[in-house]
């Protein structure tokens, strides 16, 4: 793959990850993540250390026991909160851009968002709120979120949150499993040019959950909820109550939530310390953010990407937050956004850049000030990288990267010390063990394997919520390989150590004992006009043969599936890939069933037409895009 962009000569002065490896000295990426993962505990403290973790209490120890059962900052006690707000030198410096379809521009600087802090956390105290109590949110990526975020983890207690568009019954299977005592949440919103009332999904949520004392009404775009405190009131009246909890280093700061692809979402439990020393080490070394910064990262507060844009406040950098349609009226608006914010950092998920890119769009008339496009959630094809650097120039810094909820970080992506190349992931993230095993658990290269990781990361969960003996841990991520971390992608890791994740391992094809990556289908297959969109499964043979490999096309413009587009289709992937990537049917559907945050849902599809019923194989969320295959399974 061609190198598209190189370290600058000075790049061990100039960066954040520069000036760390120098104070290690070291000077390659490979010196330090070799030295990260041979020694964690030296690694791990030097990152604490360099990056202004405040410990109340020092540990006694940085890392004891093994995985699953391993251990991190023994006896530190610290706050996130304390971390998120700045110094007093940042009062006056810009801590929050919220930008909205709904309503007007709602800023905030570090010093105003201290005083709202201070406010709810007074506001939540007085609502009974204490150390380990459950405060969830059914509300948009906007500064309200932020600020009751920080204020329930200044307390002690939990958070959780799930995205205003999702339906009652998603909001209820996810907030249901932690018994929340307050219930943050919106009465609506502006989606493009659409209003959306979800006042008859509160009250819906609010009925499911019986252990509620508390529903606070944020007041968003004129939207009100019969019944619930306002939010507005309630900070207005409350005398500040500043400051922050220490608490330990794995006390639970958040409940995120899995998918709920196949089923209940999972309750994945992160610790305070844990996501404060990791997004630390992530933000400034690996996006080389600080102070001088401006992030911008569309997401909705169900996805990982939201924990991660609120913590760029760790390294005072400034976070805009954005609710709306992402490409109302038109896919240049969050490229204008980023102009009129003055964004360093803008995240662009690899759909919005292709969706760009076959749009034709010419960013040459903004004054973009970009510096770094971070790009994950699903691979992003080479043609996505060569669209990037045309419309920004050679300088930009493509990270592109994947990891997960389960981490809530990256552990394949690159950093400033790493070249570029087109369509491969740079490298592995400092401190992440990360390697590609075959099913013996020999590692592999050159060819996919299991992407694992062999030694522990403090982001790792610090349980799963209810699950008091670990059993449910232990079999989602540690039953395959004992002792080792199984993440679920497919990864070809190179000898140079780039990478490509291929998809998700539960939905690699195997056809006549070769593993097929979905990834590349997908490559070849969505380049083709008039192809919007595909999904690939494959059915195995019980008696031992090559089974029966499908693909699913969504076609743009009412376009059909016609003999001739089918024989082009195959002759592409046969030409491009290799005669085993020729699909034994291509049929057309109205569109690729994706989960919420955007994944492809290969393996419900795959066992649906292996005759499983719809309740076995999906969760809520995800029923009404399956039911075409349930009809084409019959």
């Amino acid at each position: 793959m061609s190198v598209v962009w190189t370290p600058p000569d000075d790049v061990l002065d100039t960066t954040r990850i520069g000036v760390f490896a120098q104070r290690c000295g070291l000077r390659t990426h490979e010196e330090l993540w070799r030295w990260s993962v041979e020694e964690p505990e030296a690694f791990w403290s030097t990152v604490a250390d360099a990056l202004g973790v405040r410990f109340h209490q020092q540990p006694t120890a940085v890392l004891t026991g093994t995985m699953p059962e391993a251990r991190w900052f023994d006896g530190a006690t610290l706050n996130y909160t304390e971390h998120a707000l700045g110094t007093d030198d940042d009062l006056d410096r810009p801590a929050i851009l919220g930008r909205s379809q709904t309503r007007e521009d709602v800023d905030l600087t570090f010093g105003e968002l201290r005083d709202q802090v201070a406010r709810a956390r007074r506001v939540l105290s007085d609502l009974g709120v204490g150390r380990g109590d459950r405060v969830v949110a059914y509300l948009p990526n906007v500064p309200e979120t932020v600020v009751a975020f920080l204020a329930t983890a200044s307390l002690g207690a939990i958070w959780a949150s799930c995205a205003l568009e999702f339906g009652a019954r998603s909001v209820i299977d996810r907030f249901g499993q932690v018994d929340p005592v307050v219930l943050v949440v919106a009465g609506g919103y502006r989606y493009g040019a659409k209003d959306v009332d979800r006042g008859e999904q509160v009250r819906e949520v609010r009925a499911a959950l019986p252990s509620l004392r508390h529903v606070v009404d944020i007041g968003y775009g004129g939207f009100r909820v019969a019944g619930a405190e306002l939010w507005a009131d309630l900070l207005d009246a409350a005398e500040p109550l500043p400051g922050a909890e220490p608490v330990a280093f794995d006390h639970p700061l958040a409940v995120l939530f899995s998918s709920g692809t196949t089923g209940r979402p999972k309750p994945i439990v992160h610790g305070h310390g844990g996501i404060v020393v990791e997004h630390l080490k992530n933000h400034a070394l690996s996006w080389d953010l600080g102070p001088d910064d401006t992030l911008l990262w569309y997401s909705t507060t169900a996805w990982m990407m939201w924990n991660a844009l609120v913590s760029g406040l760790l390294t005072r950098t400034t976070i805009v937050t954005l609710d709306g349609h992402p490409s109302h009226p038109d896919l240049l608006w969050q490229w204008r956004l980023a102009e009129a914010t003055g964004t360093t950092m803008m995240g662009a998920a690899p759909g919005f850049v292709m969706a760009c890119r076959a749009a034709g769009v010419d960013l040459s008339g903004l004054d973009l000030r970009i510096r770094t496009v971070g790009s994950a959630g699903s691979p992003l094809p080479p043609e996505g990288y060569a669209w990037l650097y045309e419309q920004l120039g050679g300088e930009v810094f493509l990270n592109v990267g994947s990891g997960g909820t389960d981490v809530c970080s990256g552990l394949v992506q690159g950093d400033p010390l790493l070249p570029v190349r087109a369509g491969r992931i740079s490298g592995r993230a400092l401190g992440v063990d990360a390697h590609a095993w075959d099913e013996a658990g020999h590692e592999v290269i050159g060819e996919p394997g299991e992407l694992v990781i062999t030694s522990p990361l403090p982001s790792m969960p610090v349980g799963l919520w209810g699950d008091e003996s670990g059993e449910r841990l232990r079999e989602s991520y540690f039953s395959t390989y004992p002792g080792v971390w199984r993440h679920g992608d497919w990864i070809v890791f190179e000898p140079d150590g780039s990478c490509v994740v291929t998809g998700r391992s539960d939905a690699t094809l195997n056809r006549g004992g070769v593993r097929l990556g979905t990834a590349e289908f997908y490559r070849v297959v969505e380049e083709m006009p008039p192809v919007a969109d595909s999904l690939v499964v494959h059915l195995e043979d019980p008696a031992g043969g090559n089974g029966e490999l499908l693909l699913f096309v969504a076609l743009a413009d009412d376009a059909a599936l016609d003999q001739e587009l089918r024989d082009q289709i195959t002759k592409e992937l046969r030409t491009a890939l290799s005669p085993r990537h020729v699909p034994d049917r291509i049929e057309q559907v109205p569109a690729v069933p994706r989960n919420l945050t955007g994944k492809k849902l290969e393996l419900p599809v795959k066992r649906i037409l292996q005759g499983k019923p719809l309740d076995e194989v999906s969760g809520p969320d995800t029923r009404a895009v399956l039911e075409p295959f349930v009809a084409m399974a019959r």
